[in-house]
């Protein structure tokens, strides 16, 4: 069962953003006083600060002569949209951690569910040995009861003495030795399966008791896994909130730049058929979506982008970034080739696809879209997967 960690508005995200930020705008915002002549901004309330503000940017040495005033002079000017943008990408950052670490508790309670599951089969297993041994014990003890009995009821032992002493001739002892032979055979394999069936028995029980207490730990477990997931989910969302107010402060610019798709590298030449084929699946996605644990084909998270590219190869790996970083091969920086993956932070919350020539396509996170990119700060490695 897949379960995605957010519900996103289905609606374009530039759209979204441009509304907020419009928004914002008419409830104060003063971005839009730089478009505005100084002799219609420096009324009111705001005359003294204005005319401050002036007075300090086109203020010359006495002797010089006047600089007139610029046509449109920053009045009460805003954070450059830059670093709104930062801001965003930080937030985002955190909230990717977050939703890594919450598709992590998943994968981790999937995994003990699916413990709980195998150990209550082998639990079953074990007690339908366990009753089998009880019946094959039932039914050889008759078999071993049959010899105890002849032996006591007719007061003669099972051996070549007492067939000596109870013959009348030498062809009477030969012929009952021999059938005293198949007694004795018959009553040691009776025997024999009924020890057997004991030590089975025996040992159905010490399995059935191990399936049980690893079912009962597997339980426990994913009971306190789903209480940490609701626990992730809850400040999943918080940051997301945070994130969507953080999206309304964006500039026109800022959300162009979100929508970049990167620079063109060219044809990407990478080592193996299996490598090219997830290159190139990755590659074609470029301007999709960034979805919060979405695996493609039309958005995708980070791992979900890396994840869907190799699945066109045919290759299965696994879903999450910290997960995809122990799987394959590791390598070194230095030896980077087209198709390897490069991981960010530590522990890691990120993971691109190289490209080549220190770069890479990746799916960074809320409010952008699949691109290239450099390799960004804080590599923490790189495996490869084919």
């Amino acid at each position: 069962m897949r379960r995605r960690t957010l519900e996103r508005d289905e609606g374009p995200r530039p759209h979204a953003v441009q509304c907020a930020r419009q928004a914002a705008e008419s409830k104060g915002d003063t971005r839009d006083v730089q478009s505005h002549p100084v002799k219609r901004v420096v009324s009111g309330a705001l005359a003294a600060s204005a005319v401050i503000a002036v007075v300090t940017f086109t203020q010359s040495p006495a002797t010089a002569a006047p600089t007139p005033a610029p046509q449109n002079p920053p009045v009460l000017q805003q954070p450059s949209g830059s670093d709104a943008l930062d801001k965003y990408r930080e937030l985002a950052a955190q909230a990717e951690k977050l939703n890594e670490e919450y598709l992590s508790a998943e994968e981790d309670l999937k995994a003990k569910e699916g413990e709980l599951h195998q150990a209550n089969k082998e639990l079953e297993n074990a007690r339908q040995a366990q009753r089998q041994a009880m019946a094959d014990i039932d039914r050889y003890r008759v078999d071993v009861d049959k010899f105890a009995g002849v032996s006591f009821t007719s007061g003669a032992q099972l051996n070549k003495l007492s067939a000596l002493l109870t013959g009348d001739s030498a062809q009477d002892f030969l012929d009952r030795s021999s059938a005293l032979d198949i007694l004795a055979t018959d009553k040691n394999k009776a025997l024999s399966k009924l020890q057997g069936a004991v030590d089975a028995a025996s040992s159905a029980e010490k399995q059935a008791a191990d399936a049980q207490r690893r079912a009962q730990q597997a339980k426990d477990a994913a009971a306190r896994l789903t209480a940490d997931l609701e626990s992730r989910k809850e400040r999943l969302d918080q940051q997301v909130e945070d994130l969507a107010e953080q999206a309304g402060l964006l500039s026109d610019s800022d959300v162009a730049a979100q929508q970049d798709t990167g620079p063109d590298v060219g044809p990407i030449s990478a080592p193996g058929a299996a490598a090219q084929a997830a290159v190139d699946a990755a590659m074609s996605v470029r301007g999709s979506p960034y979805g919060w644990g979405d695996t493609g084909p039309n958005s995708f998270d980070c791992s979900g982008l890396t994840q869907w590219a190799y699945s066109q190869a045919g290759i299965s790996i696994p879903r999450t970034s910290s997960s995809q970083s122990t799987y394959g091969q590791a390598v070194s920086r230095d030896q980077l080739q087209p198709g390897d993956l490069v991981f960010f932070y530590s522990p890691v919350s990120h993971v691109g696809m190289y490209i080549g020539n220190g770069m890479m396509v990746h799916a960074p996170t809320e409010g952008d879209v699949v691109k290239v990119s450099p390799l960004q700060d804080e590599y923490s490695g790189a495996r490869r997967v084919a």
